[in-house]
């Protein structure tokens, strides 16, 4: 293996909006109980730029307060909290060049991607993250400790091992395509929160024997006077903000609705039980903690509550004959779940992808025929020319635009499912019609990121070749092209992902379709041309000289 320089090329965040390529950042070397890797490819991701925008305001710049002792942070170079420069990207595939003395779970050689979400150690607001407070994938090396990282042999591990038989971009992407996953796999509760904190809410005195079956509430609130267990509280607007994990409202009153909004805390159900009455108003609801903190909104025009939970999808799997409206399909995201949801080969479904750029439409189609899947269950439509009354029970929200939920509950069979996948801020709220969202029973869900089974069962597939992840790439680069493909996701000029080999100093930002001019033995192993494992070799070849 090659000798290790003492420098190199890295792209640093060092504060709001101020990126630099730094082109002699010093290597170091690993502690005891850290490895030095080696960056072989990175993708850019929109979530990079929340970090540009944000820097020591993001939640996962912050300190971390749990999960490692103080003095064992201390140790690793690259933990960088608060106003420390950092390093983003954490779509990463690496390789273990340089092992501590007491590592016990890495050998030099081992080829790895990484899970970036370090869920065990806990900031005030999120959790320790690879590419945010411990620097990321924009450079050359990386130290990782494996205090932090784990064992990469175990089901949770932060490092996931790969073999060679992919490329580089192939299982860097594992990453993103985990986050779609995550948004199809990931369970849904289906009941009351055990142990959890409950409000119980009481307007109309008809449904009161049924609180009662709910069992004893640690909290409940009724203008009527009435006698029910628990902790009485007289003002809503004094219960903690963030704080209940259940809330089950007998009643209509819209301001009061608003209210409970801001009680439910991340992974809360607020439970809307009318007893034949109506809101009748939209209800101003925090759309944008449906994706960043797993709220859920769901309600019955009876006087049972649990006949709403009962109402819950297990996970936010697509189903056969769903008929699946992609908003947004033309990003890179948006190609990402039509290519999975048309690999998934169910009975019956069909998938109309929208987008308000004609030419992106049009390359998503061109990548649902590359794939070698019946196209027979695809169309697009310009967003605008969708219409107004067509129907769906399945929405995947790609664009981060909260009137795009209300647009889904108007255009919503009964018990359709909206996964709300775009990064809607978190503070943000809208107008929903809630008499229309219980009415047809249907289910509002988000999710933010992925787990280490996600990355693996997205590398599963990539390695038996049920999924080409490449299908996504728009475009590669080398370092010095890294500050304008980052520019290229936030002004969405290109309509994939950007994939930069970090080793490759002074190669700018190349779209693959100006792969013909640029490099013509690389446009000549593209696959339908699509970036493919032999073109990235050839590319490699070339590129070093």
């Amino acid at each position: 293996m090659a000798s290790i320089p003492e420098t190199q090329f890295a792209i640093q965040l060092v504060g709001p909006g101020e990126l630099t390529l730094n082109a002699r950042k010093t290597v170091a070397h690993p502690g005891p109980h850290q490895i030095l890797v080696k960056t072989e490819a990175v993708g850019l991701c929109f979530s990079d730029l929340k970090l540009l925008a944000q820097f020591s305001g993001h939640v996962r710049k912050s300190d971390v307060l749990t999960g490692l002792d103080p003095d064992v942070l201390a140790e690793i170079s690259s933990y960088v909290p608060g106003e420390q420069p950092t390093v983003p990207g954490h779509e990463v595939v690496c390789r273990v060049v340089e092992i501590g003395n007491e590592v016990t779970h890495y050998q030099v050689g081992d080829r790895y991607i990484v899970q970036a979400d370090y869920r065990d150690l806990k900031t005030a607001g999120s959790n320790g993250a690879f590419g945010y407070n411990f620097e990321g994938g924009l450079q050359e090396y990386i130290v990782l400790d494996e205090r932090v990282i784990g064992d990469p042999d175990v089901p949770e591990g932060y490092m996931i091992r790969v073999d060679d038989s992919r490329g580089d971009s192939a299982v860097a992407l594992v990453e993103p395509w985990a986050c779609v996953e995550n948004s199809y796999a990931s369970p849904s509760r289906q009941t009351i929160k055990p142990g959890g904190k409950l409000l119980v809410v009481v307007d109309d005195p008809t449904t009161a024997h049924v609180a009662l079956s709910l069992g004893v509430p640690t909290y409940y609130w009724t203008g009527d006077n009435l006698e029910l267990p628990g902790e009485r509280i007289e003002n809503l607007g004094a219960l903690p903000e963030e704080s209940l994990d259940d809330i089950v409202y007998f009643g209509h009153d819209a301001s009061k609705i608003e209210v409970l909004n801001d009680k439910l805390a991340k992974g809360a159900i607020l439970n809307i039980v009318l007893n034949g009455a109506k809101i009748g108003k939209p209800v101003t609801v925090g759309v944008g903690r449906i994706h960043y903190g797993g709220t859920r909104w769901i309600g019955t025009t009876g006087s049972d509550p649990s006949a709403s939970y009962k109402m819950i999808p297990p996970t936010g799997e697509i189903r056969p004959n769903d008929r699946i409206l992609i908003a947004g399909a033309g990003g890179p995201m948006g190609q990402m779940h039509v290519i999975r949801d048309i690999s998934a080969g169910l009975e019956g479904v069909r998938i109309v992808a929208t987008d308000v750029d004609d030419n992106r439409l049009k390359t998503v189609a061109r990548k649902v025929e590359a794939i070698g899947k019946s196209n027979s269950g695809f169309a697009s439509s310009n967003s605008k020319a969708l219409p107004a009354d067509e129907k769906f029970s399945y929405f995947g929200l790609m664009a981060p635009i909260p009137a795009l939920v209300e647009d889904s509950i108007q255009r919503a069979e009964h018990g359709a499912v909206v996964n709300i996948f775009a990064g809607i801020p978190a503070p943000v709220k809208h107008p929903l019609d809630l008499d229309s969202l219980i009415e047809k029973q249907v289910f509002l869900f988000g999710t933010s990121g992925s787990e280490p089974q996600d990355m693996r069962s997205v590398l599963a597939k990539v390695t038996d070749g049920a999924l080409d992840t490449n299908t996504s790439v728009a475009a590669i680069s080398g370092m010095a092209g890294a500050k304008d493909g980052l520019a290229a996701v936030e002004n969405r000029t290109l309509d994939g992902k950007i994939i930069v080999y970090p080793f490759l100093h002074d190669l700018e930002l190349i779209p693959i379709v100006d792969l013909p001019t640029r490099f013509p033995t690389v446009a000549a192993k593209l696959k339908n041309g699509q970036w493919c494992m032999d073109a990235e070799q050839e590319f490699l070849r070339v590129a070093q000289g």
